[in-house]
């Protein structure tokens, strides 16, 4: 999104949201019994500086299983229909194109399974829908991701998951892969409100699928982008100025767990246009890149667990 001046009210009006709200809090920190990891993290991250002119409005995070060391990014509307590799220390960038897909406005990503076993797919959100008039359906691209740098993406692997929501067009920036069930999770992009729509697996690449509404996310508003963990354990969504946790219980369904106040909000470092979010393949930490804006560079930051 372009739309500078607006998107800076928006976090002034988010902002104050914070500071009158539950916000305020970072919450208690817990042991996840299921997986003996913390749910703290630093509050001071580790900054990798992104050289400007290439990645400036990344919009969306996901992190690579072939390539260790790599998290996968991509831009909005008005930008090349290509994935970027990115080397986590920041020093490297790599575009691929993925021929076969339009980016009418490319705003979310995921990694993870999907319908062929041992294999790992990249799903990009062409969820964005901010302009009038708005679409009536959207489109998830689905395709399995490639193993190293010489490698490219092949149209005759490249699959659409085109789907309508039930209650009328939307915006969204926030894709989320459930890794234990192979559902994607879509969240709205609404200053009141957060709705949560679900894809079950397996989802058709032939008809419009219609979306299943399933609740809203008490608490949290206007969503930039979102993670699991590889393991389906926890979750991450954030907006412009806030990030929000979860931990999934034993049993829990990713909408059961997203229609709970989040287990607590992290602190985290104030970035230009605050979007892409992902968590690393060790739980070690999450990964922060916000899009360029009206700044003169970005970094990406790194949030280790404590």
């Amino acid at each position: 999104m372009k739309l500078y001046k607006v998107k800076i009210k928006l976090v002034n009006i988010l902002f104050l949201i914070t500071i009158a709200g539950f916000s305020i809090s970072c919450g208690d920190s817990e042991v996840d019994p299921v997986t003996g990891r913390s749910s703290d993290f630093e509050t001071v991250p580790q900054k990798f500086p992104i050289t400007p002119g290439i990645i400036n409005e990344a919009s969306g995070l996901a992190g690579s299983a072939t390539m260790n060391g790599y998290i996968w990014t991509l831009l909005d509307s008005g930008n090349p229909n290509s994935l970027y590799l990115l080397s986590t220390d920041g020093k490297t960038i790599k575009e691929f194109n993925v021929p076969g897909s339009v980016n009418h406005d490319w705003e979310a990503m995921a990694s993870g399974p999907g319908p062929a076993d041992g294999t790992n797919y990249l799903y990009i959100g062409e969820i964005g829908n901010n302009n009038s008039p708005m679409t009536t359906s959207n489109i998830i691209y689905r395709i399995p991701e490639i193993s190293d740098m010489s490698g490219s993406f092949s149209q005759d692997k490249l699959e659409k998951i085109t789907f309508s929501y039930p209650d009328g067009p939307r915006d969204a920036e926030t894709l989320l892969l459930d890794p234990v069930t192979k559902d994607l999770f879509i969240i709205s992009k609404e200053l009141d409100k957060a709705n949560i729509y679900r894809l079950a697996y397996p989802q058709s690449t032939s008809a419009t699928i219609t979306a299943e509404k399933i609740g809203s996310i008490p608490s949290v508003i206007f969503t930039t982008d979102g993670s699991i963990s590889y393991d389906g354990n926890e979750i991450l969504i954030r907006n412009y100025t806030s990030v929000f946790y979860w931990q999934r219980k034993s049993g829990e369904t990713v909408g059961q767990t997203l229609s709970q106040t989040p287990k607590k909000t992290l602190i985290t470092a104030a970035e230009p246009q605050a979007e892409g979010i992902t968590f690393d393949r060790e739980a070690k930490g999450f990964y922060t890149l916000g899009e360029i804006g009206q700044a003169a560079s970005v970094s990406l930051s790194y949030y280790l667990r404590k």
